[in-house]
């Protein structure tokens, strides 16, 4: 009779109901990740100024975001609730954070080659389950950690067949350093920091993933906006108009990247940061397989090696979480 009880506990309709959802958004969030790359490069021209397309997906994740919460009716529940300082707390600072890591990553991008950038990139998987441990108090199972190890291997493995067909850059060594190394790995941990904020602003201050989404869409282009008056895509948007290079079919890529800004809340919320670390590398080989699929391109024997890995991280990472040791009676 305990036992059957304990069962039941462990097990309820709506547990399942949330993980059977955690799943869904995941799996959309990964074929997402994994398709952005492919929809961008077949329709978004060269001559497209990026500052357009990023302030463009932003006001689409917000109209998307308004849309969901009106649906779901906790749009005017929101709107009542709603404080300047609630939002700063929970998602100025994330957004800020963000801003940063983003600046962050196109000086490092410019001053390494592809695979040392990709690979030092990884380690922001790392640093969001050490601050989810320290903010959320969240802890890893020996099994979990491992599994953790593996989603590292995988992306290194993966970022290995990525760049190698890429040259270097023959910069120096004190350059590489301090605009190349340096960079990345602050950004990876402002990455892991930002995240780990998110996760706590719904998941304890209960804060609406929607609502955060639309806080750090008007946080996030605030300042683009501000950086255009002395960027080189402020001068080009100035020079040439917002719009220019666009076509109809801009809007593709661009309204999809901002459904994947609405999974990215979600997944947050649901299942928390270091999950989407793992829907990151799955990504990864989505790519590599829709290249396969639309471009003939095969994948590199580097990302057969990774598949394994990762379905194996995957699924290690969800059997065995965290237990709460209990005193007996």
């Amino acid at each position: 009779m305990a036992t059957n009880a304990v069962k039941s506990k462990k097990s309820t309709p709506s547990s399942d109901k949330t993980s059977a959802r955690i799943w869904f958004y995941s799996l959309l969030l990964t074929l997402q990740y994994g398709a952005q790359p492919l929809i961008s490069k077949r329709f978004i021209r060269r001559e497209v100024i990026v500052t357009s397309s990023v302030l463009t997906c932003e006001i689409a994740k917000v109209i998307c975001a308004l849309f969901f919460m009106t649906k779901d009716g906790t749009l005017k529940k929101v709107y009542n609730e709603w404080t300047l300082v609630g939002a700063l707390t929970a998602s100025g600072l994330p957004a800020a954070i963000y801003a940063l890591q983003n600046s962050l990553l196109q000086i490092s991008y410019k001053n390494l080659d592809s695979l040392t950038f990709s690979m030092l990139n990884q380690t922001k998987i790392f640093f969001t389950a050490i601050f989810t441990y320290f903010i959320m108090r969240q802890k890893q199972s020996i099994q979990q950690i491992g599994a953790l190890f593996l989603l590292i291997i995988a992306a290194v493995l993966l970022s290995i067949g990525e760049g190698s067909s890429k040259g270097t850059n023959s910069a120096d060594a004190e350059q590489i350093l301090f605009y190349g190394i340096i960079p990345v790995l602050v950004a990876s941990v402002l990455s892991g920091l930002a995240s780990s904020l998110c996760q706590w602003a719904s998941q304890v201050k209960k804060h609406s993933s929607y609502l955060m989404t639309v806080e750090m869409s008007f946080v996030g282009s605030l300042c683009l906006l501000l950086s255009t008056s002395k960027s080189p895509d402020g001068e080009a948007i100035r020079q040439h108009g917002f719009f220019y290079g666009w076509t109809p079919l801009t809007l593709i890529p661009v309204i999809f990247n901002a459904l994947g800004g609405i999974l990215v809340g979600l997944v947050t919320s649901h299942a928390g940061g270091v999950r989407k670390g793992f829907v990151i590398v799955s990504a990864l080989l989505v790519t590599a397989m829709m290249q396969f699929i639309f471009e003939g391109k095969p994948p590199s024997l580097y990302c057969l090696v990774a598949l394994p890995i990762v379905v194996c991280s995957i699924s290690i990472y969800q059997k065995y979480p965290y237990q709460v040791k209990k005193k007996e009676l």
